[in-house]
């Protein structure tokens, strides 16, 4: 296993067996590549009601979707948002998607959890729905088309069964700024 430098991600572009659209050169890093922010954005309104993440009806009860040129993010505040890019993955390479430094020094965490993406993620190439958070003292503007993160790709052995073709992949072909789908997973209630 290794991490994809700047010429082996052309490379693989190149190829056509790892696609980035838009592709755009001059956000490849020397071991990542840079994401930039669509301007579709997600979130719950505050209430009291409590989400269930095995209840469909909970998950997806006052949710709010804007797009808009920017955004708002006040201290605390969590919202979706997603790449402007869309990926679709080889069956022998991994993502691992991490917020900008820069971003993190003003308190907005990108991708809080979810930053894994797996081998044959996804097909047809899809967005990479981010969780931002807010941990700073002061509101922060983001803007469509800002670098928002950077994506790591790192070579692994071919997997067996690619991400878009295991039964259930919920979040294949998933659109901008895609809201949970735990509540698919199955479950003895």
């Amino acid at each position: 296993m290794s991490i994809l430098v700047d010429h082996e991600i052309r490379a693989e572009i190149e190829s056509g067996k790892l696609i980035i659209e838009p592709f755009n050169n001059a956000l490849v890093q020397p071991n990542s590549y840079d994401v930039l922010l669509a301007d579709r954005f997600g979130w719950h309104e505050r209430s009291e009601e409590v989400i269930d993440p095995y209840k469909c009806d909970t998950v997806l009860n006052s949710l709010v979707h804007v797009q808009g040129e920017s955004i708002l993010l006040h201290p605390g505040q969590f919202i979706l948002g997603a790449t402007q890019e869309r990926f679709c993955l080889p069956r022998y390479i991994v993502g691992q998607l991490t917020g900008k430094s820069s971003l993190a020094r003003l308190g907005v965490m990108v991708h809080v959890t979810a930053g894994f993406i797996d081998a044959g993620f996804s097909h047809p190439p899809a967005q990479i729905t981010l969780e931002i958070v807010n941990v700073g003292n002061r509101p922060v503007r983001l803007h469509a088309g800002m670098p928002i993160g950077q994506m790591v790709f790192t070579r692994t052995a071919e997997c067996q069964v690619a991400y878009h073709e295991k039964p259930g992949a919920k979040y294949n072909g998933q659109p901008a700024a895609a809201h949970s789908r735990y509540y698919m997973n199955s479950v003895a209630n």
